[in-house]
């Protein structure tokens, strides 16, 4: 039998909000065959303070139980549970900051043990999915049999909320983990630096979900062409390429779902009437806004950054049938003959009129086998075959073996 009786996700993602989440849905497919225990976003003093219309006050003021199980598809065991209230302070100096995560590591360890109890969880492997910040200091706090960290972003470009001090305490776990698990062939290829056992298990899509976009295109197809962007409109993409795009195709409509990040991106895009902004809706909510897309798009800038990422998206577009036409931002040499790349200007008007005209049935299908090739499910299994390669987890399996 295996070592480990459950499972225990670390991370600052959030479970519930309107877009698909890798380790959410990673996490849903992992409880098929494992109990899984969710530790959702670690609100702080601060967010409750700001009043964030997002956070479940009642259940982190433990006015209601902050322990959820949550109904999946497959009738797996899976839990989410609302951490206490922490301390806001990733704002701090490193001396100070170092501090007090003491204080808030001591806090959500003791109160983690206490569901662990009640969950009957006695030796929980853990996947930390990119919180290293709290991962360090609490190794070997929860009887755990093994440590996982799943790196699914490069941490120096992540921002405020994790780059401030990430970065410091990254190395230092990456060193300590039993093994590390990236999303793209380039963030495996850095972190092996560090940790020997390092593997890559990448982005999937929730291909049920987005494949219902064929049956809605065909009972009501597009009256117009359509190119789509779908998630957070960021930096990462180039606002330049866009507008050239959008000037020299005014007979096409480009759409972005979703939240808007960089307000750069709106400004210049402004003066195009052809350029639509659609604000996020809920992931069941998104087979109808995509029936309406021609062609989906990932118009990303190439840097160091972009250079790392796997993007969820694009299995979900191929889900959907729909042709890809993205920039050469990453290593998708597995998509070679699916979707389009292009990586000027021109070449990228040129990549859209052929997606435009890309809807032979078997083109479809070949996009829609690579996207179920690539779905959740086929992930959490090699995500299942990475646990089999990190000794701890499974010591007890060889013994009797």
């Amino acid at each position: 039998m295996e070592q480990f009786d459950s499972i225990i996700c670390l991370t600052q993602t959030p479970w519930t909000g309107d877009f698909q989440k890798a380790v959410v849905q990673l996490m849903t497919e992992l409880s098929a065959r494992h109990r899984v225990l969710f530790v959702d976003y670690m609100y702080t003093a601060k967010d409750l303070a700001a009043g964030r219309k997002e956070m479940p006050i009642r259940e982190t003021l433990r006015l209601n139980t902050p322990l959820t199980k949550i109904s999946t598809k497959h009738g797996g065991e899976l839990y989410v549970w609302n951490p206490p209230l922490m301390l806001p302070i990733n704002w701090l100096p490193a001396a100070a900051h170092d501090r007090l995560l003491r204080w808030n590591t001591n806090r959500l360890g003791s109160s983690l043990r206490a569901v662990m109890r009640q969950l009957g969880m006695r030796k929980p492997l853990i996947i930390n999915a990119y919180n290293p910040v709290i991962g360090l200091p609490l190794l070997g706090k929860l009887n755990e049999c093994a440590t996982i960290y799943y790196c699914f972003d490069e941490i120096t470009a992540a921002g405020d909320w994790m780059s401030k001090h990430g970065d410091r305490y990254e190395d230092e776990f990456i060193r300590r983990v039993d093994a590390v698990v990236t999303t793209s062939e380039a963030l495996r290829e850095d972190k092996s630096r560090l940790q020997p056992r390092t593997f890559c298990v990448k982005n999937g899509a929730n291909f049920e979900l987005f494949n219902r976009t064929r049956q809605l295109a065909q009972q009501q197809p597009p009256t117009k062409p359509v190119v789509g962007y779908l998630g957070s409109a960021d930096n990462r993409i180039d606002a330049e390429l866009m507008a050239y795009c959008a000037e020299k195709m005014p007979d096409v409509e480009f759409q972005f779902i979703g939240e808007v990040h960089d307000p750069t991106l709106t400004e210049r895009l402004a003066p195009f009437p052809n350029v639509q902004f659609i604000p996020p809706h809920q992931p069941a909510e998104l087979p109808p806004l995509l029936a309406k897309f021609s062609v989906g798009i990932i118009p990303f800038v190439c840097n160091k950054h972009t250079y790392t990422i796997y993007p969820l998206k694009i299995n979900e577009y191929l889900a959907a049938g729909l042709p890809v036409v993205s920039t050469p931002f990453s290593i998708l040499d597995e998509f070679a003959g699916i979707i389009e790349l292009a990586d000027r200007p021109d070449r990228f008007v040129d990549a859209l009129r052929r997606a435009l005209a890309d809807t032979e049935e078997e083109r479809i299908r070949q996009r829609v086998d690579m996207a179920q090739a690539n779905s959740w499910e086929q992930r959490a299994r090699e995500f299942d075959a990475v646990i089999q390669h990190v000794p701890k987890a499974w010591k007890q399996e060889q013994l009797v073996q």
